[in-house]
C-alpha cells in the first residue's frame, strides 16, 4: 500500500520526508535507469546488478542538510565501496547544473558517480522529497530501506547511525532492523508540471 508523502517545513526551511503516491515500497524491486553523470557520461543502474548492494543518495550541491553530509557520504562509500557496495548520487534540483555538480562532487572528494536527474524524473518515480534522501538495495535489487544517513544534521550527537545499520545487515543477509526512517533537509526544487 501506497501512502501519501508529506512534506513538513520547519522554522528553519527544512523538510521532512514521509512515504509518497508514486514512491517506491520496501519490498519492491528496483527498476534500472540511465542518466547521464556530471561529466556528461550515460551512467546505466544496470551495469551495478551482481553488487552486495546499492545506495541510491538523492543530494544537492546548494543545500546546507545534504552539504553537512558530505564528509560522512563520501567516507561511507569509501567505506563500504571496499566490501561489494555501489553507491550514486542523484541530483534532481531544477537550479543546480552539471558544471555545479562536478566541481561539487570533486571538492569534496565524491569516488561515486553523482548523476543528474533532468526533470525530476526519477526523484519523483522514488517519491523523494528532500536532500539527502537514501534508498539502499540488497543484492537481488529489493528495496531493503528508505530514510535518513543518520539522525543528527551536525555529526557530533549521532545516537542512530541508520544507513551503516541498513547496509550491515545486507551484508550479513539479515533483515534491516528499522527499514524506514524520516528523512530530513531541504527540498527537492522541481520543475514545474
Amino acid at each position: 500500500m501506497r501512502l501519501t508523502r508529506l512534506a513538513l517545513v520547519t522554522s528553519v526551511g527544512l523538510a521532512a520526508a514521509a512515504p509518497a503516491i508514486g514512491a517506491v515500497a520496501i519490498g519492491e524491486k528496483l527498476r534500472p535507469f540511465k542518466l547521464d553523470d556530471a561529466t556528461g557520461k550515460t551512467v546505466d543502474l544496470g551495469g551495478l546488478q551482481g553488487r552486495k548492494a546499492v545506495v541510491l543518495m538523492f543530494i544537492a550541491t546548494q543545500c546546507p542538510v545534504s552539504n553537512s553530509y558530505n564528509e560522512r557520504m563520501a567516507a561511507l562509500s569509501r567505506e563500504y565501496g571496499a566490501k561489494g557496495v555501489a553507491f550514486v548520487g542523484i541530483n534532481s534540483n531544477r537550479q543546480e547544473s552539471v558544471e555545479e555538480i562536478a566541481g561539487h562532487a570533486a571538492e569534496h572528494g565524491f569516488t561515486f558517480p553523482i548523476l543528474k536527474d533532468v526533470g525530476n524524473v526519477q526523484a519523483d518515480h522514488f517519491g523523494a522529497q528532500v536532500t539527502p534522501e537514501i534508498y539502499v538495495y540488497d543484492p537481488a535489487w529489493v528495496l531493503r530501506y528508505h530514510g535518513r544517513i543518520d539522525d543528527d544534521r551536525s555529526g557530533a550527537n549521532v545516537k542512530s547511525r541508520d544507513l551503516r545499520n541498513a547496509l550491515d545487515a545486507v551484508l550479513a543477509g539479515q533483515a534491516v532492523p528499522v527499514a524506514e526512517t524520516k528523512a530530513f533537509g531541504c527540498t527537492i526544487k522541481r520543475v514545474g508540471r
